[in-house]
């Protein structure tokens, strides 16, 4: 194993996952002062991105759990979800505290399983990168990948956070993000269905 793919892992990550770090700002911003609402953000993270890792993995090695025409279909999650953030916004309008948001649970900031979807479908057009790279790499290559990857992951998640800690940055965040966040998911959703040309898009 060289330090060059080291950086092959961490340059791949990187390139595939610049995006990933708004929308954790965002489920940071909508948890925050929420007890123990950074931990499900992360553990959502981590099933969901680990989900991608698996289908990747599993593609390298001829095993195809999603075809690849399945892949703009993704883009239906992070759709709905924005969707139902955005009537929960328009249903709490005139409400001081917001409490609810897309995919939370109320008063608990974002819920494990929407961070999770909305990680992997997002993510999901990765795996057509993930898998050729994976399958060329062989089995240490693929290892050193994976633990890059979850390494990497963990920065992400430190970055999303450190990025609503800013004063400045956590006061939009605060006054806009229950706005920003269905606005963001709703714009991945339809991002994903239309360059994957679902529906004929």
């Amino acid at each position: 194993m060289t330090p060059g793919i080291i950086v092959q892992a961490a340059l791949l990550f990187a390139v595939t996952n610049i995006d990933d770090i708004v929308i954790l700002a965002l489920f940071f911003a909508q948890g925050a002062g929420r007890r123990g609402s950074a931990l499900r953000i992360v553990i959502g993270q981590y099933l969901g991105f680990g989900a991608i890792l698996a289908v990747a993995l599993a593609g390298a090695f001829g095993a195809t759990f999603l075809p690849e025409e399945a892949l703009p279909y993704l883009g239906l999650l992070p759709l709905l979800l924005g969707l139902r953030a955005a009537w929960q916004v328009w249903r709490d309008r005139g409400k001081e505290d917001e409490e609810e948001g897309g995919g939370t649970a109320p008063g608990k900031g974002p819920a494990i399983a929407a961070v999770a979807l909305v990680t992997f479908a997002n993510g999901g057009d990765n795996i057509g990168v993930y898998v050729p790279v994976f399958a060329t790499a062989g089995l240490a290559g693929m290892a050193v990948y994976g633990v890059v990857f979850l390494i990497l992951l963990a920065v992400w998640c430190a970055a999303g956070y450190f990025i609503t800690s800013r004063p400045a940055v956590a006061g939009v965040l605060s006054r806009w993000g229950h706005i920003l966040l269905p606005v963001v998911l709703i714009g991945i959703g339809l991002v994903i269905l239309i360059e994957g040309g679902a529906f004929g898009l």
